[in-house]
């Protein structure tokens, strides 16, 4: 069974949203401790499907290690196995904080240049 390539476009909102994927896991996790499933699901439901659990995982881990965010278990509704939720900490609270003053300081940026400028059909030597 082949892959297919990803379209440009995929790869573009890939490499975006890695820059600000924890942003929005911080994000999702200070509206409510959440476990691992379900960031997969917020994620989707807000237009980033493009996001897979080996990228979320990692990451969650990582912001554990560094401090913005701790676990505990508790048990499954469904009687399985107990589930991993995360929490903020108050470093987490700050960093997404500043996270989202930085972000929203530099997506109107962004989008200003991408909507006022206009191709000249010419190429640059």
């Amino acid at each position: 069974m082949t892959k297919e390539l990803p379209a440009a476009g995929d790869q573009r909102r890939s490499q975006l949203l890695r820059g600000v994927l924890d942003l929005c896991l911080l994000s999702l996790i200070a509206e409510r401790p959440r476990y691992g499933f379900e960031f997969a699901e917020a994620l989707a439901a807000g237009g980033l499907e493009l996001v897979s659990d080996g990228s979320i995982y990692p990451l969650l881990a990582r912001m554990e290690r560094t401090g913005l965010i701790s676990s505990y278990r508790a048990p499954s509704p469904s009687g399985g196995a107990p589930r991993k939720y995360y929490r903020l900490t108050e470093a987490g609270h700050a960093e997404l904080s500043s996270g989202r003053t930085d972000w929203l300081a530099f997506a109107p940026q962004v989008t200003h240049i991408l909507t006022t400028t206009q191709p000249t059909g010419g190429t640059t030597p």
